[in-house]
Protein backbone atom coordinates (compact mmCIF):
# COMPACT_ATOMS: atom_id res chain seq x y z
CA UNK A 1 0.00 0.00 0.00
CA UNK A 2 1.29 3.21 -1.14
CA UNK A 3 1.49 5.98 1.83
CA UNK A 4 -0.93 8.55 0.22
CA UNK A 5 -3.31 5.99 -0.02
CA UNK A 6 -2.50 4.50 3.26
CA UNK A 7 -2.89 8.10 4.83
CA UNK A 8 -6.59 8.61 3.12
CA UNK A 9 -7.29 5.53 4.95
CA UNK A 10 -6.36 6.18 8.20
CA UNK A 11 -7.85 9.74 7.59
CA UNK A 12 -11.04 8.06 6.69
CA UNK A 13 -10.83 5.85 10.04
CA UNK A 14 -10.03 8.78 12.04
CA UNK A 15 -12.98 10.56 11.05
CA UNK A 16 -15.57 7.30 11.58
CA UNK A 17 -14.13 7.08 15.14
CA UNK A 18 -14.41 10.55 16.12
CA UNK A 19 -18.19 9.96 14.72
CA UNK A 20 -18.61 7.26 16.93
CA UNK A 21 -17.10 8.79 19.64
CA UNK A 22 -19.33 11.47 19.63
CA UNK A 23 -22.64 9.53 19.67
CA UNK A 24 -23.84 9.05 23.13
CA UNK A 25 -27.01 8.33 24.76
CA UNK A 26 -29.10 11.54 25.73
CA UNK A 27 -32.28 12.28 27.06
CA UNK A 28 -35.46 12.91 25.11
CA UNK A 29 -37.73 12.84 28.16
CA UNK A 30 -37.65 12.31 31.50
CA UNK A 31 -39.88 12.58 34.90
CA UNK A 32 -38.97 12.08 38.61
CA UNK A 33 -39.73 8.86 40.51
CA UNK A 34 -41.43 9.47 43.48
CA UNK A 35 -43.04 7.14 46.39
CA UNK A 36 -46.43 5.99 45.53
CA UNK A 37 -49.36 6.70 48.72
CA UNK A 38 -52.07 4.61 48.69
CA UNK A 39 -54.50 7.12 47.17
CA UNK A 40 -51.86 7.95 43.81
CA UNK A 41 -52.48 3.98 42.84
CA UNK A 42 -54.98 2.52 40.87
CA UNK A 43 -58.10 2.30 42.46
CA UNK A 44 -60.47 0.03 40.90
CA UNK A 45 -57.73 -1.96 39.29
CA UNK A 46 -54.67 -3.68 39.93
CA UNK A 47 -50.89 -3.63 38.27
CA UNK A 48 -50.90 -7.36 38.86
CA UNK A 49 -51.29 -9.11 35.79
CA UNK A 50 -52.45 -6.71 34.11
CA UNK A 51 -51.44 -4.59 31.28
CA UNK A 52 -50.71 -0.24 31.50
CA UNK A 53 -50.30 2.03 28.39
CA UNK A 54 -48.98 5.19 29.34
CA UNK A 55 -48.27 8.15 26.59
CA UNK A 56 -45.06 10.50 26.89
CA UNK A 57 -44.49 13.57 25.01
CA UNK A 58 -40.53 13.26 23.62
CA UNK A 59 -38.32 16.61 22.26
CA UNK A 60 -35.33 14.78 20.28
CA UNK A 61 -35.72 12.21 17.90
CA UNK A 62 -33.68 9.79 17.06
CA UNK A 63 -33.50 6.13 15.24
CA UNK A 64 -32.08 4.34 18.32
CA UNK A 65 -33.59 4.48 21.78
CA UNK A 66 -33.57 2.92 25.37
CA UNK A 67 -35.99 2.83 28.00
CA UNK A 68 -35.07 3.55 31.92
CA UNK A 69 -37.85 1.51 33.73
CA UNK A 70 -37.49 2.18 38.18
CA UNK A 71 -38.49 0.47 40.93
CA UNK A 72 -36.62 2.88 43.44
CA UNK A 73 -39.16 3.85 46.28
CA UNK A 74 -40.49 0.17 46.37
CA UNK A 75 -40.11 -2.64 48.46
CA UNK A 76 -41.24 -5.26 46.66
CA UNK A 77 -40.17 -6.65 43.43
CA UNK A 78 -41.89 -5.58 40.11
CA UNK A 79 -42.54 -8.20 37.78
CA UNK A 80 -42.87 -7.32 34.03
CA UNK A 81 -43.79 -9.60 31.35
CA UNK A 82 -43.23 -7.30 28.63
CA UNK A 83 -42.53 -4.06 27.29
CA UNK A 84 -43.27 -2.65 23.61
CA UNK A 85 -43.58 1.01 22.18
CA UNK A 86 -45.30 2.75 19.46
CA UNK A 87 -46.13 6.05 17.82
CA UNK A 88 -49.04 7.34 20.15
CA UNK A 89 -52.57 7.60 18.49
CA UNK A 90 -55.95 9.49 20.10
CA UNK A 91 -56.55 8.02 23.93
CA UNK A 92 -55.23 4.41 24.52
CA UNK A 93 -55.06 4.17 20.80
CA UNK A 94 -51.38 3.41 18.74
CA UNK A 95 -50.78 2.82 15.28
CA UNK A 96 -49.49 -1.03 15.10
CA UNK A 97 -47.21 -1.11 12.37
CA UNK A 98 -44.63 1.11 14.39
CA UNK A 99 -44.37 -1.21 17.37
CA UNK A 100 -41.46 -2.41 18.32
CA UNK A 101 -40.97 -4.93 21.76
CA UNK A 102 -37.82 -3.66 24.01
CA UNK A 103 -35.84 -6.15 25.39
CA UNK A 104 -33.67 -6.31 28.56
CA UNK A 105 -30.23 -8.43 28.27
CA UNK A 106 -32.01 -10.41 25.20
CA UNK A 107 -35.19 -11.16 26.99
CA UNK A 108 -38.66 -9.65 26.88
CA UNK A 109 -39.52 -10.43 30.65
CA UNK A 110 -37.63 -8.39 33.39
CA UNK A 111 -37.80 -7.96 37.28
CA UNK A 112 -36.73 -5.20 38.63
CA UNK A 113 -35.32 -5.30 42.10
CA UNK A 114 -36.64 -3.36 45.37
CA UNK A 115 -34.81 0.59 45.39
CA UNK A 116 -33.43 -0.12 41.57
CA UNK A 117 -34.17 0.54 37.82
CA UNK A 118 -32.77 -0.89 34.69
CA UNK A 119 -32.39 -0.10 31.54
CA UNK A 120 -33.52 -1.42 28.35
CA UNK A 121 -31.53 -2.97 25.52
CA UNK A 122 -30.63 -0.34 22.31
CA UNK A 123 -33.95 -1.00 19.84
CA UNK A 124 -33.99 0.40 16.30
CA UNK A 125 -36.91 3.25 16.14
CA UNK A 126 -37.87 5.52 13.74
CA UNK A 127 -38.75 8.37 16.52
CA UNK A 128 -39.72 11.88 15.41
CA UNK A 129 -38.51 15.24 17.33
CA UNK A 130 -41.73 15.97 19.39
CA UNK A 131 -44.08 13.05 18.92
CA UNK A 132 -46.29 11.53 21.54
CA UNK A 133 -45.21 7.86 21.77
CA UNK A 134 -47.13 5.38 23.75
CA UNK A 135 -44.86 2.60 26.09
CA UNK A 136 -47.19 -0.48 27.34
CA UNK A 137 -46.16 -2.61 29.99
CA UNK A 138 -47.41 -6.41 30.70
CA UNK A 139 -47.11 -6.80 34.12
CA UNK A 140 -46.39 -10.37 35.75
CA UNK A 141 -47.59 -11.90 39.16
CA UNK A 142 -45.53 -9.74 41.42
CA UNK A 143 -45.92 -5.93 42.02
CA UNK A 144 -45.38 -3.47 44.81
CA UNK A 145 -47.85 -2.49 47.37
CA UNK A 146 -46.72 1.01 46.56
CA UNK A 147 -45.10 1.23 43.06
CA UNK A 148 -42.75 4.06 41.83
CA UNK A 149 -44.25 6.62 40.33
CA UNK A 150 -44.49 10.47 38.82
CA UNK A 151 -47.74 11.64 40.25
CA UNK A 152 -48.25 14.81 38.04
CA UNK A 153 -47.80 12.95 34.41
CA UNK A 154 -50.79 15.67 33.18
CA UNK A 155 -51.33 12.67 30.68
CA UNK A 156 -54.11 10.21 31.10
CA UNK A 157 -52.85 6.13 31.57
CA UNK A 158 -54.89 3.22 30.68
CA UNK A 159 -54.58 0.24 32.67
CA UNK A 160 -56.23 -2.90 30.92
CA UNK A 161 -57.13 -6.33 32.26
CA UNK A 162 -54.88 -9.01 31.36
CA UNK A 163 -52.46 -9.48 28.44
CA UNK A 164 -52.22 -6.73 25.86
CA UNK A 165 -51.37 -7.59 22.08
CA UNK A 166 -50.66 -4.61 19.70
CA UNK A 167 -53.01 -5.82 16.97
CA UNK A 168 -56.17 -6.07 19.85
CA UNK A 169 -57.83 -3.33 20.97
CA UNK A 170 -57.05 -2.06 24.29
CA UNK A 171 -60.13 -1.75 26.63
CA UNK A 172 -59.16 0.76 29.48
CA UNK A 173 -60.49 -0.23 32.65
CA UNK A 174 -59.55 2.30 34.59
CA UNK A 175 -57.58 5.52 33.46
CA UNK A 176 -55.31 7.62 35.75
CA UNK A 177 -53.15 10.89 35.81
CA UNK A 178 -49.96 9.20 37.17
CA UNK A 179 -47.12 7.43 35.43
CA UNK A 180 -45.89 4.27 36.74
CA UNK A 181 -42.07 2.67 36.53
CA UNK A 182 -41.23 4.44 33.79
CA UNK A 183 -38.59 7.08 34.23
CA UNK A 184 -35.92 8.33 31.25
CA UNK A 185 -35.89 8.00 27.42
CA UNK A 186 -32.65 8.68 26.06
CA UNK A 187 -31.90 8.53 22.15
CA UNK A 188 -28.21 7.61 20.72
CA UNK A 189 -27.54 11.19 19.51
CA UNK A 190 -24.71 13.18 18.00
CA UNK A 191 -23.92 16.57 19.39
CA UNK A 192 -27.08 17.39 20.49
CA UNK A 193 -27.59 19.79 23.51
CA UNK A 194 -29.82 18.52 26.48
CA UNK A 195 -31.25 20.23 29.37
CA UNK A 196 -32.56 18.86 32.67
CA UNK A 197 -34.91 21.26 34.94
CA UNK A 198 -34.63 21.12 38.82
CA UNK A 199 -38.51 22.65 39.80
CA UNK A 200 -42.01 22.43 41.62
CA UNK A 201 -45.45 22.01 40.24
CA UNK A 202 -45.09 24.82 38.18
CA UNK A 203 -42.47 22.63 36.41
CA UNK A 204 -44.26 19.83 36.87
CA UNK A 205 -47.71 21.77 35.19
CA UNK A 206 -50.44 21.97 37.63
CA UNK A 207 -52.66 24.58 35.54
CA UNK A 208 -52.10 23.18 32.39
CA UNK A 209 -54.25 20.90 30.33
CA UNK A 210 -54.66 17.09 30.29
CA UNK A 211 -53.29 15.34 27.12
CA UNK A 212 -52.27 18.49 25.99
CA UNK A 213 -48.59 18.66 26.34
CA UNK A 214 -48.54 22.44 27.41
CA UNK A 215 -45.84 22.47 30.45
CA UNK A 216 -43.57 25.57 30.13
CA UNK A 217 -40.95 23.13 29.63
CA UNK A 218 -43.46 21.55 26.23
CA UNK A 219 -43.32 24.89 25.34
CA UNK A 220 -39.79 25.26 25.38
CA UNK A 221 -39.10 21.68 23.55
CA UNK A 222 -41.37 23.14 20.45
CA UNK A 223 -40.10 26.41 20.69
CA UNK A 224 -36.59 25.12 20.22
CA UNK A 225 -37.69 22.99 16.62
CA UNK A 226 -37.04 19.56 18.84
CA UNK A 227 -32.88 20.26 18.28
CA UNK A 228 -32.45 20.48 22.18
CA UNK A 229 -33.37 17.72 24.63
CA UNK A 230 -35.28 19.08 27.21
CA UNK A 231 -36.12 16.64 30.67
CA UNK A 232 -38.55 17.25 32.87
CA UNK A 233 -37.54 16.81 36.45
CA UNK A 234 -40.86 18.80 38.20
CA UNK A 235 -42.37 17.34 41.19
CA UNK A 236 -45.72 18.98 42.83
CA UNK A 237 -45.71 20.00 46.30
CA UNK A 238 -41.85 19.68 46.11
CA UNK A 239 -39.44 22.09 48.49
CA UNK A 240 -35.04 22.45 47.66
CA UNK A 241 -34.29 22.23 51.88
CA UNK A 242 -36.81 20.02 53.37
CA UNK A 243 -40.23 19.46 53.77
CA UNK A 244 -43.38 19.28 50.94
CA UNK A 245 -43.66 16.61 49.22
CA UNK A 246 -41.04 13.54 48.00
CA UNK A 247 -37.74 13.60 48.34
CA UNK A 248 -36.64 17.68 48.17
CA UNK A 249 -34.74 18.82 45.45
CA UNK A 250 -31.17 18.84 48.14
CA UNK A 251 -31.22 15.45 48.48
CA UNK A 252 -33.07 13.71 44.77
CA UNK A 253 -30.98 16.58 43.08
CA UNK A 254 -28.15 13.96 42.02
CA UNK A 255 -30.33 11.25 40.98
CA UNK A 256 -33.22 13.37 39.06
CA UNK A 257 -30.65 16.29 36.99
CA UNK A 258 -27.05 15.00 37.61
CA UNK A 259 -27.96 11.37 37.18
CA UNK A 260 -29.84 11.96 33.16
CA UNK A 261 -27.38 11.19 29.95
CA UNK A 262 -26.33 13.69 27.59
CA UNK A 263 -26.52 17.03 30.02
CA UNK A 264 -25.41 19.78 28.48
CA UNK A 265 -27.02 22.16 31.35
CA UNK A 266 -29.53 22.43 33.64
CA UNK A 267 -32.26 24.97 34.80
CA UNK A 268 -32.44 25.56 38.63
CA UNK A 269 -36.22 26.54 39.36
CA UNK A 270 -37.51 25.80 42.79
CA UNK A 271 -38.21 27.45 45.82
CA UNK A 272 -41.58 29.34 45.93
CA UNK A 273 -42.75 26.13 48.68
CA UNK A 274 -39.66 26.91 50.74
CA UNK A 275 -40.74 30.85 51.28
CA UNK A 276 -44.14 30.14 51.12
CA UNK A 277 -43.76 27.84 53.93
CA UNK A 278 -40.82 29.36 55.58
CA UNK A 279 -40.94 30.52 59.70
CA UNK A 280 -37.86 32.29 59.53
CA UNK A 281 -37.31 33.73 55.73
CA UNK A 282 -34.18 34.85 56.58
CA UNK A 283 -32.30 31.79 57.17
CA UNK A 284 -34.75 30.57 54.07
CA UNK A 285 -33.20 32.81 52.28
CA UNK A 286 -29.85 32.17 52.72
CA UNK A 287 -30.05 28.08 52.73
CA UNK A 288 -31.93 28.57 49.16
CA UNK A 289 -28.57 30.24 47.76
CA UNK A 290 -26.36 28.02 49.57
CA UNK A 291 -28.48 24.99 47.79
CA UNK A 292 -28.42 27.18 44.46
CA UNK A 293 -24.94 27.11 44.84
CA UNK A 294 -24.21 23.72 45.40
CA UNK A 295 -26.15 22.69 42.70
CA UNK A 296 -24.36 25.29 40.39
CA UNK A 297 -20.87 23.87 41.44
CA UNK A 298 -22.19 20.30 40.96
CA UNK A 299 -23.16 21.13 37.26
CA UNK A 300 -20.03 23.00 37.10
CA UNK A 301 -17.42 20.38 37.69
CA UNK A 302 -19.21 18.10 34.77
CA UNK A 303 -19.26 20.95 32.56
CA UNK A 304 -22.67 21.74 32.22
CA UNK A 305 -23.85 25.47 31.72
CA UNK A 306 -26.23 26.24 34.15
CA UNK A 307 -29.32 28.84 33.95
CA UNK A 308 -31.01 30.31 37.08
CA UNK A 309 -35.09 31.07 37.09
CA UNK A 310 -36.50 33.65 38.73
CA UNK A 311 -39.32 32.82 41.73
CA UNK A 312 -42.98 34.05 40.26
CA UNK A 313 -45.26 36.25 42.37
CA UNK A 314 -47.15 34.76 46.01
CA UNK A 315 -49.67 38.16 45.61
CA UNK A 316 -53.40 36.38 46.22
CA UNK A 317 -51.35 33.36 47.69
CA UNK A 318 -51.61 31.67 51.01
CA UNK A 319 -48.02 32.16 50.84
CA UNK A 320 -48.34 35.94 50.81
CA UNK A 321 -46.67 38.29 53.48
CA UNK A 322 -44.67 41.20 53.59
CA UNK A 323 -42.00 38.98 54.65
CA UNK A 324 -42.19 36.39 52.64
CA UNK A 325 -42.39 38.71 49.67
CA UNK A 326 -38.97 40.10 51.18
CA UNK A 327 -37.29 36.73 50.87
CA UNK A 328 -38.63 36.38 47.59
CA UNK A 329 -37.24 39.43 46.19
CA UNK A 330 -34.04 38.79 47.89
CA UNK A 331 -33.33 35.39 46.15
CA UNK A 332 -34.66 36.67 42.34
CA UNK A 333 -31.87 39.71 43.36
CA UNK A 334 -29.39 36.89 44.21
CA UNK A 335 -30.25 34.70 41.25
CA UNK A 336 -30.11 38.09 38.98
CA UNK A 337 -26.93 39.91 40.06
CA UNK A 338 -25.03 37.14 41.39
CA UNK A 339 -23.16 36.09 38.07
CA UNK A 340 -22.69 32.50 38.84
CA UNK A 341 -25.33 31.61 35.87
CA UNK A 342 -24.88 31.07 32.25
CA UNK A 343 -28.35 33.32 31.53
CA UNK A 344 -31.14 34.66 33.77
CA UNK A 345 -34.59 33.03 32.79
CA UNK A 346 -36.94 36.36 34.43
CA UNK A 347 -40.38 34.07 34.83
CA UNK A 348 -41.16 36.90 38.08
CA UNK A 349 -40.93 39.42 34.93
CA UNK A 350 -42.24 37.33 32.28
CA UNK A 351 -45.58 36.33 34.84
CA UNK A 352 -45.68 39.75 36.64
CA UNK A 353 -48.99 41.52 36.53
CA UNK A 354 -47.93 45.10 34.98
CA UNK A 355 -50.06 46.86 37.02
CA UNK A 356 -49.22 45.08 40.56
CA UNK A 357 -45.96 43.20 39.97
CA UNK A 358 -45.97 41.54 43.27
CA UNK A 359 -49.31 39.30 41.64
CA UNK A 360 -49.07 36.93 38.62
CA UNK A 361 -50.97 38.28 35.59
CA UNK A 362 -54.72 37.64 35.84
CA UNK A 363 -54.15 36.34 32.08
CA UNK A 364 -51.43 34.07 32.97
CA UNK A 365 -53.00 32.56 36.08
CA UNK A 366 -54.39 29.67 37.39
CA UNK A 367 -54.71 29.81 40.82
CA UNK A 368 -52.66 32.85 41.50
CA UNK A 369 -49.87 30.27 42.10
CA UNK A 370 -49.70 28.60 39.29
CA UNK A 371 -50.01 30.13 35.40
CA UNK A 372 -52.50 28.77 33.10
CA UNK A 373 -51.48 27.28 29.73
CA UNK A 374 -51.24 31.02 28.29
CA UNK A 375 -49.02 31.75 31.37
CA UNK A 376 -46.78 28.63 30.52
CA UNK A 377 -46.80 29.61 26.91
CA UNK A 378 -45.22 32.84 27.86
CA UNK A 379 -42.58 31.20 30.36
CA UNK A 380 -41.65 28.41 27.53
CA UNK A 381 -41.09 30.79 24.83
CA UNK A 382 -39.21 32.82 27.13
CA UNK A 383 -37.18 30.00 28.52
CA UNK A 384 -36.15 29.01 25.02
CA UNK A 385 -34.90 33.11 24.13
CA UNK A 386 -32.52 32.93 27.02
CA UNK A 387 -30.84 29.36 26.26
CA UNK A 388 -30.70 28.96 22.88
CA UNK A 389 -31.63 32.79 20.91
CA UNK A 390 -29.82 31.20 17.71
CA UNK A 391 -32.49 28.00 17.49
CA UNK A 392 -35.54 30.02 18.26
CA UNK A 393 -34.33 33.06 15.77
CA UNK A 394 -33.61 30.43 13.13
CA UNK A 395 -36.86 28.88 13.62
CA UNK A 396 -38.84 32.17 13.98
CA UNK A 397 -40.24 33.65 10.19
Amino acid sequence: MNIKRFGLLFAGLLLAVSAFAAEKWTGTWATAPEYTGKGDMPQTMTLTGNSLRQVIHVSLGGEELRLKLTNEFSDEPVEIRSVYIADAGEGEKINPKTVKYLKFEGKESVTIAPREAVYSDAVKYDLKPLQLLSITINYGEQTPEHATSHRGSRTTSYIMEGMSKPKKNFVAGEKLEHWYNISALEVMADGDECIAVIGNSITDGRGTTNNLQNRWTDVCAEALDGKVGVLNLGIGGNCVLHGGLSEPAVKRFDRDIMGQNGLTGIVIYEGINDIGGSRNVEKTTADLIEAYTSFIDKARAKGLKVYGATISQLGNTNYWSYFHEAARQAVNEWIRTCGKFDGVIDFDAVLADPANPLRMNPDYQFDWLHPNPAGYKAMGEAASKVMYPEIVNKTQP
